[in-house]
C-alpha cells in the first residue's frame, strides 16, 4: 500500500477519554481533565478504500450509507537505539543507515511501532548506570521519514538522562512527527494512547514499561516517568479506556528478562489480563533475544522482538524479526514474523518473506 497523504493532528482532548480511566492504584485521585496530547493520524492509501459515511436528506427521509472498512497493515519491532556513541555507524553513515536494509517496508504500511531504547532529547546528564543511551534530536526526523509512526518510551532507558530529558524527549518526538507512548509528565500522559484513523478503523497504540531500574522511574500523578508494565490492574484500566475509543488496541510493552527466549508466567498472566480488557495485539521487547509469536484468545502476542537497530554483538542477539499484523476488513487478524538480521552494526536487514495467516 503506497502512501498518498499523511498528516499528524495534535488534539488536546481534555477529559474526553476520562482521566480517571488512566488512574494508577495507590496514586490518589485523578484530575478532572488532562492536557496530554493524543496523536491522530489520517492515512489514505492507493490500494484500499477509506471508510466514509454519506448522508442524503430530504424533507421526509434521511438515508445513511456506510462504505465497508478496508485493511490495515501494522508492523512492530524490538529495541531501537539511535545512539551514535553506542553505534558509531550512525555517526559516520547518517541516521538513515538504520532503516536502509528494510527495502521501504515501513513506508509501505499504515502504522509502524518501535521500542525507542534511548532518550530522544539533548537535555540532562547521564545517570549513574551501566548503559545510558541518548538519541540526539537531529536524528529524529529520519524516523518519521522512514515510516515510523509510534515510539514506545516505556522502557529502562527512557530515563537515562533524568526527568527533564524524558519530558522533553516526548515533545521532541511529537515535533518530529512520531507519536510517543509509554512515558510522560505524569501517569495520565504516560498512559494516553496514540490514536489513528486508517481505512475506516480507529486504532489505539498504548505503551508500558515493566523493566525499571527503580520505582522512581514510574510516573505518578505528580511526577514524570514511564507507565508501569508491572501493575496489572493499572494496565487493564488503561487498555479498557483505549478500547472504549478505538476498534483495535495495540500494546507495546517492555517486559521479561534479558536473554530469555520464552515468556515467563507473570508476563503470560499480564497478557491474558490485557487481552481480556480489550487488547488485540501485543508487541513485547527487552529480552535482546527473539521470542515466539503465540495467540491468546485468537489475539497475536509477540513475546519478544529482540534487538532491531542495535550493534551486531553475536549471532543470537543479531537474529531478529519484524512483527506484522493485518487487520482484515471483517475485523479478523492475520499475524506473522518477517525474519531479519543485523549484519552490520545498527542496520537490520530483511531476510525472510511475510507469510501471514489467521491463528492456527
Amino acid at each position: 500500500m503506497s502512501r498518498v497523504s499523511r498528516f499528524l493532528v495534535i488534539l488536546f482532548l481534555g477529559g474526553l477519554l476520562g482521566a480517571g480511566a488512566f488512574g494508577v492504584s495507590g496514586l490518589g485521585q485523578s484530575p478532572t481533565t488532562t492536557t496530554a496530547p493524543l496523536v491522530v493520524e489520517a492515512t489514505t492509501t492507493s490500494s484500499t478504500t477509506t471508510s466514509s459515511t454519506t448522508t442524503t436528506s430530504t424533507s421526509t427521509t434521511t438515508t445513511t450509507t456506510t462504505v465497508p472498512k478496508g485493511s490495515v497493515l501494522i508492523h512492530g519491532t524490538g529495541d531501537v537505539a539511535l545512539d551514535p556513541v553506542y553505534i558509531p555507524a550512525l555517526a559516520s553513515n547518517g541516521y538513515d543507515h538504520a532503516w536502509s536494509g528494510l527495502n521501504g517496508l515501513f513506508l509501505a504500511d499504515d502504522i509502524t511501532v518501535i521500542n525507542l531504547e534511548c532518550v530522544p532529547s539533548d537535555l540532562g546528564a547521564a545517570l549513574d548506570k551501566t548503559f545510558t543511551f541518548r538519541c540526539p534530536t537531529e536524528g529524529l526526523p529520519s524516523m518519521a521519514a522512514n515510516g515510523i509512526e509510534v515510539a514506545n518510551m516505556g522502557n529502562n532507558h527512557s530515563g537515562d538522562f533524568g526527568k527533564e530529558a524524558l519530558v522533553d524527549g516526548r515533545q521532541q518526538l511529537i515535533e518530529a512527527g512520531v507519536a510517543p507512548v509509554g512515558a510522560g509528565k505524569d501517569a495520565y500522559e504516560a498512559g494516553e494512547p496514540a490514536l489513528f484513523e486508517v481505512n475506516g478503523w480507529k486504532i489505539a497504540v498504548i505503551g508500558f514499561g515493566g523493566v525499571a531500574p527503580s520505582g522512581s522511574w514510574y510516573a505518578t500523578t505528580s511526577s514524570p516517568g514511564m507507565r508501569s508494565g508491572d501493575d496489572t490492574p493499572s494496565m487493564v484500566r488503561a487498555v479498557e479506556a483505549a478500547s472504549a475509543v478505538a476498534d483495535i488496541v495495540v500494546v507495546t510493552i517492555h517486559w521479561g528478562y534479558e536473554l530469555d527466549t520464552t515468556p515467563r508466567i507473570e508476563d503470560i498472566e499480564r497478557a491474558e489480563a490485557m487481552i481480556a480488557a480489550g487488547a488485540d495485539v501485543i508487541f513485547g521487547h527487552h529480552q535482546h533475544r527473539l521470542n515466539p509469536l503465540e495467540y491468546i484468545d485468537g489475539k497475536p502476542v509477540f513475546w519478544g522482538l529482540g534487538n532491531f537497530v542495535w550493534p551486531h554483538n553475536s549471532v543470537p542477539s543479531a537474529t531478529t524479526a519484524v512483527a506484522r499484523v493485518v487487520v482484515n476488513p471483517d475485523g479478523t487478524l492475520d499475524a506473522c514474523m518477517i525474519d531479519a538480521f543485523i549484519a552490520t552494526h545498527g542496520r537490520p536487514e530483511i531476510t525472510g518473506e511475510a507469510e501471514c495467516g489467521p491463528p492456527v
